[in-house]
């Protein structure tokens, strides 16, 4: 098992902070589908603010390229992609087009 986590901020927006939520309490079965079926085992999406700290287990046979692939080609997670980029916004660092940033970890015990 890896252990990744990750960060992306939402649109300081209250309003849309709470619609957020509420698209992440009823994920769509393809959503989850396209989850799992890439090797992601577990997912976590916690907020402070307007920022996102997400945390993915997956097993061996996870690929962020694959999964990147895999999410270009379907068109119902392009379209969820969309829709929740209407909340998002890259953080400060983020290059052009980069969405969730991958973290570095700096303790562990």
């Amino acid at each position: 098992m890896m252990r990744y986590c990750l960060a992306l901020d939402l649109k300081d927006d209250p309003a849309l902070i709470a619609e957020y939520e509420q698209y992440h309490k009823k994920l769509q079965p393809a959503i989850e589908a396209s989850i799992r079926d890439y090797g992601i085992t577990e997912m976590e999406i916690y907020r402070i603010g307007n920022r996102l700290f997400m945390i993915m287990e997956t097993d061996e046979t996870f690929s962020f390229d694959v999964k990147a692939a895999a999410d270009a080609a379907n068109p119902k997670v392009q379209e969820w992609e969309n829709l929740m980029w209407g909340y998002q916004q890259s953080l400060p660092m983020a290059k052009p087009g980069e969405k969730w940033m991958l973290m570095k970890e700096i303790f562990k015990m």
